[in-house]
């Protein structure tokens, strides 16, 4: 126990950003089992690791093979979608609307509910309510970005990335996964659209 405490107490953002790059989510679980371990308060910052880690786990949980972690996916989502909820009215604006949309992406994937329509919606909502955040208009280009046409394609994901990027030159996001996310989609809409 005394380890959850002191990991969560010095984990920093370039801590999870590193992470992050080598592609070692087992930090980003620790660190989001050990705020819950330990009842720490969650945050709007917690909450973009744990938005991003219920990316990971259930990414992990569709793969061939790895179907036992579904109901380990499907708990972290739980999780996730009740601080979305008790977050809801201290969250910075479009961000309750991006974080529902993921819920319903999530949800959509793990089989527990059918909500693409509603998902979609919810991210281009948070545009309009936040249309000079990197973080809300960087989770509208993923949507693009992996939805079928005719709802999504990587040429309108890239411009919602192309939008976001000088956004994401503030200094509040110098350790930002997503910014570094947002980078790495760009590279793969340019890859893709050459093709």
């Amino acid at each position: 126990m005394l380890t959850f405490i002191s990991l969560s107490a010095q984990v920093t953002d370039r801590d999870l950003l590193d992470a992050y790059h080598r592609e070692d989510m087992s930090i980003w679980k620790t660190y989001v089992d050990s705020v819950m371990a330990n009842r720490l308060q969650v945050t709007g910052d917690y909450l973009l690791y744990e938005y991003g880690y219920c990316g990971y786990i259930v990414a992990e949980a569709k793969k061939e093979g790895k179907e036992s972690l579904l109901p380990e996916a499907k708990r972290y989502v739980k999780r996730f979608k009740q601080h979305v909820e008790a977050l809801k009215n201290q969250l910075p604006k479009g961000h309750y609307e991006m974080y529902q949309s993921a819920v319903y992406v999530y949800e959509l994937r793990l089989h527990e509910s059918i909500h693409p329509f509603n998902a979609m919606s919810l991210a281009k909502e948070a545009t309009k309510l936040a249309p000079n955040d990197p973080l809300v208009l960087s989770y509208y280009g993923t949507c693009l970005f992996y939805s079928p046409k005719p709802f999504g394609s990587k040429s309108d994901a890239l411009k919602w990335f192309e939008k976001a990027q000088p956004l994401f030159g503030d200094e509040q996001y110098t350790y930002c996964w997503v910014r570094k996310a947002n980078e790495m989609y760009i590279q793969q809409c340019h890859d893709k659209l050459k093709k």
